[in-house]
């Protein structure tokens, strides 16, 4: 069976009555060609199949057109990957850009990955996230000034891209919350030490504490990434044994664990023990009894990501380049 020649940019020229300069820039998505001409473009090239040579983009550009994720996968996650990839991809719409997704284990290199890409060229700019305070991926990249942004903050020197959610900010409120409830003990299930956000939620928590006059506890065994099971047991035992009456939930399903533990002690959620937890997803709105949560918005930020990654490609300043995002306040009342 003979094969149908490959369309090529002249195919879509004819095919669209264009000049083939024209249809090379509506393709990438290039602002000084209309939006209707470059719909129009885009359209043609699927219905004939048209795809780019990417193999020839690059000796011509010296780009791929890839953009990089590196995603850890991790207990806490439920649809964070799922969420943040979306929003990745909703930023990559119309442009000649490519998202691939690249396993990063926590017990692996931590440079091994980025050395790859960095030596091999593998992209034009890496996506990561769970940074920590010296982390040594950023350091890396700002080394070998390789476009890049990450989803959390560093305390680093040298300013770089981010997008971050304001923990701190997180932790206060909601410690505040039930301290003005009536809550006389709180317990903060964080996350892991290495972490930035981790020392942003205690900041904001013991913050909540000093002003409010409240007792706390520091649960030391578990994070907001241990087993359901294990966070469940640890809360047991805060409300059974320290006198825990408020829990603050970096995480939805440690909070539902906390909300098991609560069950199994005999007690009510919100009436006996109060919460507040972080929610990220439209499912945990729908966990019985409700409970007071603040929401951070993962595909919202994964357009921010990768809508200022592309920025950074073309040279934009890296000033322009950081977001601070804040919670949305889903309380009962």
């Amino acid at each position: 069976m003979k094969r149908e020649p490959k369309p090529t940019l002249k195919t879509l020229a004819l095919e669209t009555g264009l000049a083939v300069t024209t249809v090379s820039r509506a393709l990438k998505g290039a602002p000084e060609i209309a939006k209707g001409t470059r719909d129009r473009v885009q359209r043609a090239a699927k219905a004939i199949g048209y795809v780019p040579d990417r193999a020839a983009q690059r000796l011509r550009t010296g780009r791929t057109n890839v953009i990089s994720f590196l995603l850890e996968p991790h207990d806490e996650m439920l649809s964070f990957g799922t969420m943040m990839i979306a929003g990745i991809m909703e930023s990559l719409e119309n442009t000649s850009f490519h998202l691939v997704v690249t396993p990063q284990f926590e017990k692996s290199d931590p440079l091994g990955t980025v050395d790859n890409i960095i030596r091999n060229r593998l992209a034009d700019g890496v996506i990561f996230c769970r940074t920590t305070p010296l982390d040594i991926r950023v350091r890396m990249l700002l080394e070998a000034d390789y476009p890049f942004i990450c989803h959390g903050r560093t305390e680093l020197a040298t300013p770089h891209p981010f997008v971050d959610f304001d923990n701190f900010e997180f932790a206060l409120d909601a410690a505040t919350r039930l301290a003005r409830q009536g809550c006389k003990k709180l317990a903060l299930l964080n996350a892991r030490q290495p972490f930035t956000f981790s020392q942003h939620l205690m900041h904001g928590f013991m913050t909540a504490v000093r002003e409010s006059g409240v007792s706390h506890v520091l649960p030391e065994n578990v994070s907001i990434d241990s087993a359901p099971e294990a966070v469940r047991d640890t809360a047991m035992t805060c409300i059974r044994e320290q006198g825990v009456d408020g829990f603050v939930c970096a995480g939805e399903s440690s909070a539902m664990a906390v909300i098991a533990a609560i069950s199994d002690c005999g007690l009510r959620v919100n009436e006996d023990i109060g919460m507040v937890a972080k929610q990220t997803t439209p499912l945990f709105g729908q966990i019985r009894p409700q409970i007071d949560t603040i929401y951070e918005d993962l595909t919202a930020a994964g357009r921010q990501l990768g809508s200022l990654l592309l920025r950074r490609i073309e040279g934009a300043p890296v000033s322009e380049l950081q977001r601070l995002e804040h919670g949305e306040h889903r309380y009962r009342d």
